[in-house]
């Protein structure tokens, strides 16, 4: 069939490929470093985006869009934060083409259509966005701004992994105003919940929630909150972010606001995101040496149903059969494709199928449909049982949320079996090299010693868990005083 795979004891990395190419998920394009997301993985996508999309709406936030283009001054107005992306942006420099005279048919940039301003591919849009809220914003009557915006982005990376880290990618960008500190960090915060939400209870990822070290946060924000995963082969993997901004893109764009005292101050910002990375992370943290596994509540099919005939006579019984299961799961919310092309044979469509990471596949031939039977197969653990047609789509659902619920628990419990405790360094490192995960150790706060530790060790601090429990220990590389452990990872 040319569907073989590697393992990931084989190689990690080339299992992750293959299941993302021959899962259909997505491929390689004629632009290095970017990736085409093929019609399974963009309903993938889409279906992430829609629970995603209904929560942010749930809490207030409208959809906007703005331009693809940040003019370099204003991309430079936020030092920290254009420091933070210059060596990633793509910029426009000219505006047209014209025939190359020295090499017919081909074309040169127009030397004369040379942009006044350069323009950068927004790598991230607080600069354009920050720019245009100047002019929405004037008193507190405007506040708050609670906008996201569904976008592409393009950050140049040198070197890529399809979903993981490619230089155009898409996401969702938050970007709100406040006319507090308070209401800003209580809006940083709640991002914070909708995301680990949506990521444990939709993706069935469990996360670590907390906040990121000055090193590792987001340049321009005074405090950086994540939720951190962990993928199969012990690496851990960002899951989202939001970040509090305090007023340092108000004051770069002298942006701000009448409080009711009729006194001026700057707006309080917040951003937080997204990306199709978190597909990559699904890929990883559930799927096995026969392909994908997909959690049923974000799956494109969540029901396949194989039809075994010999003849149209038995075809047409059977098919009476599924069309009415088939309308029986809908009027459920369930997603179900019936396979009944007679292109490939039924054992083809089982393998197809479970590379494809469907949760629930039924196959029904003419003794099934004496017998009042089907066969149901579940992806996630491969056991097989004949089930009684009567009644059979409750079945189906529920079967479906033990699935959902079963995903989750095998990635909770290899997340609690890869966090790991460690107290000097010859113990920090044995961890990373043998058992990876997570390693909860003492850090004595400084951003020399993170450096060091990131050079040496090839791990970061993941996070700083929030509710992070206090304790008197010593750093594990400078052997000076530490209030309390971090969560160290090496990480995608």
């Amino acid at each position: 069939m040319g569907k073989e795979i590697a393992t990931r004891e084989q190689d990690y990395s080339q299992w992750y490929n293959d299941l993302v190419i021959k899962g259909q998920l997505a491929d390689y394009s004629a632009v290095r470093g970017c990736m085409v997301i093929k019609p399974y993985g963009y309903a993938l996508w889409e279906n992430m985006r829609d629970v995603l999309d209904r929560k942010f709406k749930d809490t207030g936030h409208q959809n906007a869009y703005f331009p693809l283009f940040v003019p370099k001054s204003l991309f430079e107005a936020e030092e920290k934060n254009a420091e933070g992306f210059a060596k990633e942006c793509a910029v426009v420099t000219h505006y047209r083409l014209k025939s190359d005279e020295s090499r017919p048919g081909k074309l040169m940039v127009d030397p004369e259509a040379k942009l006044e301003e350069e323009l950068v591919v927004r790598p991230t849009s607080e600069a354009i966005i920050w720019s245009t809220y100047k002019d929405w914003i004037q008193s507190y009557r405007d506040l708050p701004i609670l906008v996201n915006q569904w976008a592409n982005v393009v950050r140049w990376e040198m070197r890529t992994r399809l979903f993981l880290r490619t230089t155009e990618f898409l996401w969702q960008e938050g970007h709100t105003a406040h006319a507090t500190k308070e209401e800003a960090i209580v809006e940083t915060k709640q991002m914070l919940e909708v995301y680990a939400d949506f990521v444990e209870n939709w993706m069935a990822l469990p996360v670590i929630k907390g906040i990121k070290t000055a090193n590792e946060r987001f340049a321009g924000a005074e405090d950086t909150y994540c939720i951190e995963a962990m993928m199969q082969d012990g690496k851990a993997l960002q899951a989202g972010t939001s970040h509090f901004l305090g007023q340092n893109f108000a004051k770069a764009f002298d942006v701000k606001f009448s409080d009711k005292e009729n006194k001026l101050d700057y707006v309080w910002a917040t951003s937080w995101g997204v990306s199709t990375r978190l597909i990559g992370a699904l890929v990883m943290a559930h799927s096995d040496d026969d392909g994908l596994i997909l959690p049923p509540k974000i799956a494109p099919i969540q029901v396949v149903i194989v039809p075994i005939y010999k003849g149209d006579e038995q075809k047409a019984q059977i098919d009476e059969k599924v069309h009415a299961i088939i309308k029986g799961l809908k009027t459920l919310g369930i997603t179900v494709k019936y396979d009944d092309s007679d292109n490939q044979r039924p054992g083809w469509k089982f393998a197809e199928y479970e590379l494809k990471g469907v949760p629930v596949r039924l196959a029904i031939g003419a003794r099934d449909l004496q017998n009042n039977v089907v066969e149901v197969a579940r992806r996630d653990t491969k056991e097989k049982q004949s089930v009684s047609l009567d009644g059979i789509e409750d079945y189906i659902k529920n079967l479906l949320e033990e699935i959902q619920q079963n995903i989750y628990n095998r990635a909770l419990a290899f997340r609690d079996d890869h966090i790991s405790s460690a107290d000097t360094w010859d113990e920090f490192v044995q961890i990373l090299d043998t058992k990876a995960g997570f390693v909860s150790a003492h850090w004595d706060g400084s951003s020399e010693t993170e450096d060091k530790i990131k050079e040496l060790a090839k791990a970061t601090i993941r996070c700083i868990p929030l509710d992070n429990p206090l304790e008197e220990g010593k750093c594990i590389f400078s052997g000076n005083p530490s209030t309390q452990r971090v969560l160290f990872a090496r990480a995608y």
